[in-house]
């Protein structure tokens, strides 16, 4: 029972403080609070993409048959 509420609190405090750091963001940079929610949305998206790409040039597997075709 305990570990429910607990869970509960935790699942209603994560959108909480979501909102108030991009409000306290936007307000320490004078900008409008959907543009730096949107501006980190888009940001996550990009690095995802790039890490995404990179993981799988270095994917071992793939490593592997590059080093077999050229030798």
């Amino acid at each position: 029972m305990l570990m429910l509420s607990l869970f509960r609190l935790v699942a209603a405090a994560i959108p909480w403080t979501l909102h108030l750091a991009t409000w306290l963001l936007a307000r320490s940079l004078n900008m409008p609070q959907p543009l730096v929610h949107d501006t980190g949305v888009f940001v996550f998206v990009q690095v995802r993409t790039i890490e995404n790409r990179v993981g799988k040039a270095l994917c071992p597997m793939r490593l592997l048959r590059r080093l077999r075709s050229l030798l």
